[in-house]
């Protein structure tokens, strides 16, 4: 068999797993810099995606430097720290990058819920901010509490909400999910378990049924799980995966007489590194996503010339792919926050203190967006100390066998039942650790 691209180009990409931001002449060497620390992971079963994500990452800070020379003459610089997508890797890899340079590691994006959890008591002490881009902790969405916290665009509970009305869509309207059987089959983690409290809600206020199905780490055995299901019948099965469990359960599907087309995946269980590894099983799956596929954006053609052009990008198989372009817009994202924080604090190297301040006033609105080259591949984002989200919405793709196409348009899930679980749960957290919410300022 094969081996599928995503994972041949784990090798090519080996050789990154410790880039730091060069410096090409004594001029630029002497530009001031802003250190941005990355935690994150090339190797392992979840690697193919991580070599994606961090891939586009990378891209676009490359972008920022060799087109720009920086955000407004401060050059860019990075380390990347292999964290396995391992929780105490991930607590070792951002003590080891928080030192760096005296301004901190800019933002930390952990790409991981467990780490998330393992580091959200650190950041508020050390001032790094973390950005959570659709995944880590949901209530943190709520400022007041979690000012070090940021789940850009939608977290979790946005995610399955939205699922539900896409699946209500299909069925002809909320009502006729009455008396139907959903599976929620999930990566029984932190991750996987995130979703749990609004799937329940949402199965209580429009009556359908609900059977929750873990799926022990890794995921590349199913067997007994697709057995469940088969004996259940459902009539839709939410796919809450990552890494090889995602292919594993289309295939399995597959196996088992399952329907794509009755099979909705979570944005982090739709990328091609899902659908490719799964093969012919993966065709007719739909999936959540956060940011569109495709190289047809300005961005993209701008680091396809100052980048991969000048020999400074990663793996060109990935460019315009679901989770490079996800990787692109996180990195800009921290860009634009850099950006933000320099209105307030001069054209200087900024602190994760200034930087916090930059994220929780980001307004990117859709002509920023097509300033910056992204186009309708994202929506807007406008944060605020209450709503460390800033869009709360999600989009669907399915996969056609070669590649996703686009099934809906931006869409909100029932955003009034998760602000209010949110604020529910962000005071039993405030209450737990003795926090006054208020909003942090500056």
């Amino acid at each position: 068999m094969k081996t599928p691209w995503f994972q041949r180009s784990l090798a090519a990409a080996a050789f990154a797993l410790a880039i730091v931001g060069g410096v090409a002449t004594d001029a630029v060497a002497q530009q001031p810099t802003q250190f941005i620390g990355i935690t994150g992971y090339r190797v392992g079963p979840y690697g193919a995606n991580g070599a994606a994500f961090f891939g586009g990452f990378i891209d676009y800070l490359n972008l920022v430097n060799e087109r720009d020379g920086g955000v407004n003459g401060v050059r860019l610089t990075w380390e990347e720290c292999e964290t396995e997508y391992n929780n105490t890797k991930g607590v070792e890899c951002y003590e080891r990058l928080k030192t760096k340079v005296a301004t901190g590691p800019t933002a930390i994006h952990p790409m991981s819920t467990g780490i998330t959890y393992a580091i959200l008591d650190k950041a508020p002490v050390d001032k790094i901010p973390l950005i959570t881009m659709g995944y880590g902790r949901t209530d943190a969405t709520d400022g007041r509490v979690f000012p070090w916290v940021f789940p850009l665009l939608s977290n979790y509970w946005d995610n399955a909400t939205g699922i539900v009305k896409f699946i209500a869509e299909k069925e002809g309207g909320e009502d006729k999910l009455k008396g139907k059987k959903l599976v929620l089959l999930y990566h029984d983690s932190a991750y996987g378990k995130e979703p749990q409290p609004v799937m329940e809600a949402e199965a209580k206020k429009l009556g359908f049924e609900l059977k929750m199905i873990p799926v022990p780490h890794p995921g590349n055995e199913q067997q007994s799980q697709w057995l469940q299901i088969r004996q259940y019948k459902p009539d839709w099965v939410v796919l809450w995966g990552w890494g090889v469990m995602n292919a594993t359960a289309l295939q399995t599907a597959q196996k088992t007489g399952f329907p794509r087309e009755k099979m909705v995946g979570n944005w982090w269980a739709g990328s091609e590194v899902d659908t490719q590894a799964a093969g012919p099983a993966a065709t007719g799956y739909y999936a959540a996503t956060l940011a569109l596929a495709g190289k047809n954006y300005p961005v993209v053609a701008d680091i396809e010339k100052f980048v991969y052009g000048r020999s400074k990008g990663g793996d060109a198989k990935l460019v315009g792919t679901v989770l490079w372009n996800r990787g692109m817009a996180a990195a800009m994202f921290t860009v634009e926050a850099v950006r933000k924080a320099q209105e307030k604090y001069g054209k200087k190297p900024m602190t994760g203190e200034q930087v916090r301040w930059g994220i929780e006033n980001l307004d990117i609105n859709a002509g920023r967006l097509k300033s910056l080259g992204f186009n309708t591949m994202l929506p807007p984002v406008k944060t605020s100390c209450t709503d460390h989200g800033g869009a709360g919405v999600v989009r669907f793709q399915q996969w056609t066998g070669t590649e996703w196409k686009i099934a809906s348009d931006w869409m909100n899930g029932d955003r009034a039942m998760v602000r209010r679980m949110v604020e529910e749960s962000a005071a039993k957290y405030a209450t737990e650790k003795g926090i006054k919410p208020a909003c942090m300022g500056s």
